[in-house]
């Protein structure tokens, strides 16, 4: 073999190599834009329902698409295409209304129209009080971040969907409000754990206010992996103490 032939086969080896690389990295952008994202929970205001650590991955196409839908958020196209509404109690990924880079997951629950408001606790959807009994307690650090019982309530709402909340204080800061009017083309998003979460309960800068339907990212669909004591997946030494087997492929209700 000459050594025109040996270049000529590196070459070769190296541009196959090359393109199976760009290939790949293709592939891994269409699937994360068009299908699913990972998506990893960075606080506790979706307890007891989703826990830090938790790893979970969000359909991107239950929405349909927005500029948000893509990495970089890149202003090519304004409101959403293949669009589908999100329907109460769906557990949503949503981009930051004052700060888009920031991607925050709560519970959607107020639609188009809606008057919502929190009255000792309980949540009035346009006037009428949903169906809330408490169904016992939780005495897990790990899943209410507080150490001592945490009464645990389960809401459901005016569609059938039901999910548990925490009442970690009674009468909280949060436990009245307001009655909000959610404007057309928004959404009104709650956390599962209503003493620790700021939602569209608050308004912006600091709160989420109402959130735009263009600002939805997913539907929050599975947990595909959880870790606690702020434990990194890449830390596998630690997996045998602080990996949660129950957690994996758990559905997100």
């Amino acid at each position: 073999m000459s050594v025109a032939d040996k270049t000529e086969k590196k070459s070769g080896g190296l541009g196959e190599t090359v393109s199976v690389i760009v290939q790949a990295l293709l592939l891994a952008l269409v699937i994360r834009t068009l299908l699913f994202q990972p998506f990893s929970i960075p606080s506790g205001s979706m307890r007891p329902t989703l826990l830090e650590g938790d790893y979970l991955f969000v359909t991107k196409w239950a929405y349909g698409y927005s500029r948000y839908s893509m990495p970089l958020s890149p202003p090519l196209f304004a409101g959403r295409i293949w669009g589908s509404p999100p329907e109460r109690g769906d557990v949503a990924v949503f981009k930051f209304p004052p700060n888009p880079s920031l991607d925050y997951i709560k519970r959607v629950i107020g639609l188009p129209g809606d008057r919502i408001q929190m009255r000792e606790g309980l949540l009035y959807i346009n006037g009428e009080p949903i169906q809330r009994e408490k169904v016992g307690e939780i005495d897990n650090p790990d899943v209410t971040e507080v150490n001592r019982p945490v009464d645990v309530y389960r809401e459901t709402l005016p569609n059938g969907v039901s999910y548990q909340t925490l009442d970690l204080t009674q009468n909280g800061f949060a436990d009245n409000t307001q009655e909000f009017v959610v404007p057309a083309g928004n959404y009104f998003m709650m956390g599962d754990n209503r003493d620790n979460s700021t939602d569209s309960r608050f308004a912006p800068p600091s709160g989420v206010g109402f959130v735009p339907e263009e600002n939805l990212v997913g539907r929050a669909n599975i947990i595909f992996f959880s870790i606690s004591d702020g434990a990194s997946p890449l830390e596998f030494w630690r997996w045998p103490s602080s990996v949660r087997l129950m957690r994996f492929f758990n559905p997100v209700h």
